[in-house]
């Protein structure tokens, strides 16, 4: 069974900053492409980054582009660990957020990835 555990979440005031990690085994690591989602109005999971497995390709949803940043550690002894840098926190980013992971050709959709984490909460008030 493959399992992905996030942290990291937490409270903090608008404009603030956290930093989201997601530890994945390193079979899952080496093999996947990782994502990050969270809820959305009128969605189960909306995408908000994703990166290639060789780490090579990013992706984000317009609306955190300058503020997100997402990497993986790929060395040899990395520990399989995906990161969401998150600055200039804002109201609208409060969520739940989840790791993914998956063989995706379409890294935003959610019904590619095949194995998710509990998800962890932030919070960011105005």
């Amino acid at each position: 069974q493959v399992q992905l555990v996030e942290s990291g979440g937490g409270y903090v005031q608008a404009g603030g900053s956290l930093r989201l990690s997601c530890a994945a085994s390193r079979r899952t690591f080496s093999r996947y492409a990782m994502g990050w989602f969270r809820p959305a109005p009128g969605k189960e999971r909306e995408f908000v980054a994703a990166i290639s497995r060789t780490g090579d390709s990013t992706y984000y949803v317009d609306s955190v582009k300058g503020r997100f940043t997402i990497s993986r550690d790929t060395r040899e002894n990395a520990k399989n660990t995906v990161y969401l840098q998150m600055n200039s926190l804002k109201p609208e980013d409060t969520a739940v957020y989840y790791c993914a992971a998956g063989l995706v050709a379409g890294p935003r959709d959610p019904g590619e990835y095949d194995y998710w984490g509990q998800g962890t909460q932030v919070t960011v008030s105005s």
